[in-house]
């Protein structure tokens, strides 16, 4: 289903999309047939938006994409694709100018696969990914946080949250990404921080 359009209608609520994220030139990876662009006159302060999918070249890599290229770089659904996400997450940042965003959708391990790792549900999801546990029925577990640990000091985690406002509990297991309204996901937003943060340790007011 289109996930960026559901994430669309529940970021409509939420004025830090449309004043500080969704801010300037940005680049959607993995934009597939439902690419952020479509949504641009919602969020004005949008610019311009490149797609980059498959024929585009590797997302892991980003080759022939400069460094600090974009203002935001968004991802819906696609770093469960890579071969190895923490690589993929490194150019992400790489191509993102600082002060800039980084927002990624990325499947819920246990609202998505439900328990069946490797997926039934898509075929060519290489991992699984939780916010936080201590141990996971997937063998293909990621834990978010400590993934994103692993950029380093330029990388601000602003949020991180399970999608689960529209997940029915309570439903017989299926797909539930197959309705238009479950998202059965984590967002999770970075800001890269200028180089005067990173030396003084924070986002602190001007002297």
């Amino acid at each position: 289903m289109r996930e960026t359009g559901k994430a669309t209608m529940r970021r409509l609520h939420d004025v830090r999309f449309a004043v500080r994220y969704l801010v300037g030139d940005g680049i959607d990876i993995g934009s597939g047939d439902d690419p952020l662009l479509l949504y641009q006159e919602l969020f004005p302060a949008m610019r311009s938006v490149r797609h980059w999918d498959l024929p585009d070249g590797d997302a892991q890599l980003m080759a022939g994409v400069p460094d600090q290229a974009f203002d935001f770089v968004h991802s819906s659904h696609c770093l469960e694709h890579l071969r190895d996400p923490a690589e993929g997450l490194r150019n992400w940042m790489r191509i993102l100018k600082a002060g800039g965003h980084l927002i990624v959708l990325v499947p819920d391990e246990d609202l998505y696969e439900q328990g069946q790792f490797p997926s039934k549900r898509n075929f060519d999801h290489k991992w699984s990914f939780t916010i936080h546990k201590h141990a996971s029925w997937s063998k293909g577990s990621i834990n978010l946080l400590a993934l994103l640990e692993r950029l380093g000091p330029e990388a601000e985690i602003l949020r991180v949250e399970l999608l689960d406002g529209t997940y029915r509990y309570g439903a017989p297991a299926m797909d539930q990404t197959m309705t238009p309204i479950g998202e059965c996901a984590i967002e999770f937003i970075l800001r890269k921080r200028l180089p005067e943060e990173i030396a003084r340790m924070g986002r602190l007011p001007p002297a």
